[in-house]
């Protein structure tokens, strides 16, 4: 009981402190790399408009980035 209410204050703390287990990697995620409409369409890619999403690009391999 006393090493569940230890991890559990550890966990919190490190949650607080924004130094989460995937903290890292969510960051990374988070900053995706934009395109421009033309280098997209240069690239074979369609543009699309998403409600509320801004624009995204889909190029041919299937992957998709935003437009920036």
């Amino acid at each position: 009981m006393r090493i569940r209410r230890t991890l559990g204050l550890i966990l919190a703390a490190a949650t607080l402190a924004g130094t989460g287990a995937v903290g890292a990697v969510s960051a990374q995620a988070a900053s995706s790399p934009t395109i421009t409409r033309e280098e997209c369409t240069a690239a074979g890619g369609q543009v699309k408009s998403i409600l509320y999403g801004g624009d995204t690009c889909t190029l041919p391999d299937g992957t998709s980035q935003r437009i920036g």
